[in-house]
C-alpha cells in the first residue's frame, strides 16, 4: 500500500545505536541491529526483508545487521549469520574471503608530499599489480609469475613458509593474518587436495593456470589499493595498542581491498548452481523464496563440498593479499630506496568461520562484516593480540578516510563482529545517473588525493556510499570498537580503462 511505513521503522531501539527487529508471527530471537537513527533510514525495504528471510531460514540462531548494511544476493551485505547446524553460501558471497590488509611503511608522510613522488609510486605499483576483471600478472611489466604447480600448493596449504618464500613474501607476515591457512571440511589439507584433484578432472577448471595467474592483482568494482597517512588516536591506552599493531604516527601505510578474484568466483558460482539444482530436484522450499538462500546441513556431502571450495578460495585470497603487499613494498623501494615495511594485519569480511558461542561450535557467516575479538578473547591466546584485541581494518572512502579499530568487550552483542566499511548508499547505475564526474574529480584535487585514473570511477565516488561519520559513530556508541588510528588518503589505485601512466 502507498501509505505503508518503511520496514526500518519496525526496529525497536534499545539504545542510540543498538536495536532489535522482531520477526513476524514468531517468538524466536529477533535480529540485532547496529546503527543510529540516521543509519537506520539507509536500510531499504529489500535489505530488511533479506535480513528477515535469512534470520528465519533453517538452522539460523543469530542474525546481526550492521550499519553498512544494504541489499545483496539473498542475505544483505553487512550482516552476520550464525548457525550451529547449516552452512549458507549466500551470507559469504561470490567473492570468497574478500578482505582488507594494511602495510605499514617506515616512510614519513612528508616524503610523499611531492606529487611527482606519488606519481612514480603509482606507476611502480601498477607495473606490478594489475586491476580489473580478468587481469593477471601476465598483463603487467614487472610480473611475479606463478605456475600451476605452485598454484595447486598454495590453494591447498595456504600461506606456509615454503609458499611465501617461493612468492617472495616475508614468511613472518603469515602470523599477521586472521587465518593464514584454511583446511577442508574434515579439518585437514588432504581433503582440499582431493577436492582440487576432483575439480581439475572436470571442465570447471580447464583454465586453472589462467585463474592462478591472477594472484597479486586487484579486481574491479570496490576493490582498491590506497596510500594513507597514519594519524594515531591521542588516548594513551590506544597508543599502546597502536604500538602492538605496529602502526607509526605520521608515517605512510598502504590499505588494500580485494579477494579471491576469478578463482573464488568460479568456485562460489559453481556451488550456487549445484545447490540450486539440488533444491529444485528435492522440491525443497527456499527461505523467502530466494534462490540465493540455498543451504546445506553440516555433515552432508553438499556441505562438505561447499566448505572445501570455500577453503580453496580463501587460501587463494590470503596469498593474493600477501603477494600484493610484497609487490607494493617492492614498488615503494624502487622509488624510495632503503624503505622498509611490515604487515599490520590481514582480515576477511566475506567468510564463514567455525567459532564457539557458549561452548557450542557454530559457523559464523560474515558477509560484508569483519571479525572483532576484544582483548583476552580465548581465540587470540597464541597471537600477538591477546592483550589488546586484533586490528580491525575499516575502510570509509578516500575523502573521509578510513580507520584502524580494536574491539571492545561490548562486541559480544554483535557476535564479535563489526561492519566492513561504509556501505553503499546508492546502486552503481543510480550513481552513474545522478553524480557529476567533474565534481568528483575536483573533490579529489581539493583533498590532494591522486589516483591512477583519468576519471575516478563515478560509481565508486564517496557520495555513492553512506556517511562514514555516522557509520563510525554507530560502531563507537554501540561500544563495539574504538578507533586506534585514522588513515588519510594520499593516492588511490582503482580499476580504470585508461591510466595517467605517471603524467602530472
Amino acid at each position: 500500500m502507498a501509505d505503508e511505513k518503511p520496514l526500518y521503522e519496525k526496529i525497536i531501539s534499545e539504545s542510540d545505536s543498538v536495536g532489535i527487529l522482531p520477526l513476524p508471527n514468531t517468538k524466536i530471537k529477533p535480529i540485532t541491529v547496529i546503527g543510529n537513527a540516521a543509519i537506520r533510514e539507509t536500510f531499504e525495504d529489500q535489505c530488511i526483508q533479506q535480513a528477515i528471510n535469512s534470520r528465519m531460514a533453517p538452522g539460523v540462531s543469530e542474525l546481526v545487521l550492521n550499519p553498512d548494511a544494504h541489499a545483496g544476493y539473498g542475505a544483505p551485505v553487512g550482516c552476520v549469520l550464525v548457525s550451529p547446524t547449516h552452512i549458507y553460501p549466500g551470507p559469504v558471497g561470490v567473492d570468497i574471503k574478500c578482505s582488507m590488509s594494511l602495510l605499514q611503511l617506515d616512510v614519513p608522510d612528508e616524503e610523499v608530499n611531492d606529487k611527482r613522488v606519488r606519481r612514480a609510486i603509482i606507476e611502480a605499483i601498477c607495473e606490478r599489480t594489475p586491476t580489473g576483471a580478468g587481469k593477471g600478472q601476465r598483463s603487467v611489466k614487472k610480473a611475479r609469475h606463478v605456475d600451476a604447480d605452485l598454484g595447486k600448493e598454495l590453494v591447498v596449504n595456504g600461506a606456509t613458509a615454503s609458499v611465501c618464500e617461493a612468492l617472495g613474501i616475508p614468511p613472518e607476515w603469515s602470523q599477521r593474518c586472521e587465518d593464514f591457512s584454511h583446511v577442508g571440511h574434515d579439518e585437514t589439507h588432504d581433503s582440499l587436495g582431493a577436492r582440487l584433484d576432483f575439480l581439475l578432472t572436470g571442465s570447471r577448471f580447464a583454465k586453472f593456470a589462467d585463474k592462478i595467474s591472477q594472484l597479486g592483482s586487484y579486481g574491479g568494482g570496490n576493490h582498491f589499493g590506497e596510500c594513507n597517512t597514519v594519524e594515531l588516536n591521542g588516548d594513551e591506552a590506544l597508543r599502546r595498542t597502536a604500538d602492538v599493531f605496529g602502526l607509526k604516527d605520521g608515517h605512510i601505510s598502504f590499505l588494500s581491498h580485494c579477494g579471491s578474484r576469478g578463482f573464488g568466483h568460479l568456485l562460489a558460482s559453481g556451488q550456487f548452481r549445484a545447490l540450486q539444482e539440488k533444491f529444485e530436484k528435492w522440491d525443497i522450499p527456499l527461505p523467502g523464496d530466494d534462490k540465493e538462500l540455498v543451504y546445506a546441513p553440516l555433515g552432508s556431502p553438499e556441505a562438505n563440498a561447499y566448505l572445501d571450495d570455500m577453503a580453496l578460495g580463501a587460501n587463494f585470497a590470503t596469498l593474493n593479499h600477501l603477494l600484493i603487499n610484497a609487490l607494493v613494498l617492492e614498488a615503494f623501494q624502487e622509488v624510495l630506496p632503503g624503505c622498509t615495511g611490515n604487515l599490520v594485519y590481514f582480515i576477511s569480511h566475506n567468510i564463514a568461520r567455525k567459532e564457539f558461542f557458549d561452548n557450542t561450535a557454530c559457523w559464523v557467516h560474515r558477509k560484508g562484516a569483519t571479525r572483532a575479538f576484544p582483548a583476552n578473547h580465548f581465540a587470540l591466546k597464541d597471537t600477538p593480540f591477546y592483550e589488546t584485541g586484533h586490528p580491525i581494518l575499516l575502510p570509509g572512502n578516500p575523502r573521509d578516510g578510513s580507520v584502524v579499530m580494536v574491539a571492545n568487550q561490548g562486541a559480544q552483542k554483535s557476535c564479535f563482529s563489526v561492519n566492513h566499511g561504509a556501505g553503499r548508499a546508492m546502486g552503481r547505475r543510480a550513481a552513474m545517473r545522478t553524480l557529476d564526474q567533474k565534481a568528483i574529480d575536483q573533490e579529489f584535487d581539493a583533498h590532494d588525493i591522486l589516483t591512477n585514473c583519468r576519471e575516478y570511477p563515478i560509481d565508486e565516488a564517496p557520495a555513492a556510499y553512506k556517511d562514514f561519520h555516522e557509520v563510525l559513530s554507530s560502531v563507537e556508541s554501540a561500544d563495539l570498537a574504538s578507533t586506534v588510528a585514522r588513515l588519510r588518503a594520499r593516492f588511490v589505485i582503482k580499476d580504470a580503462d585508461k591510466s595517467l601512466k605517471g603524467a602530472a
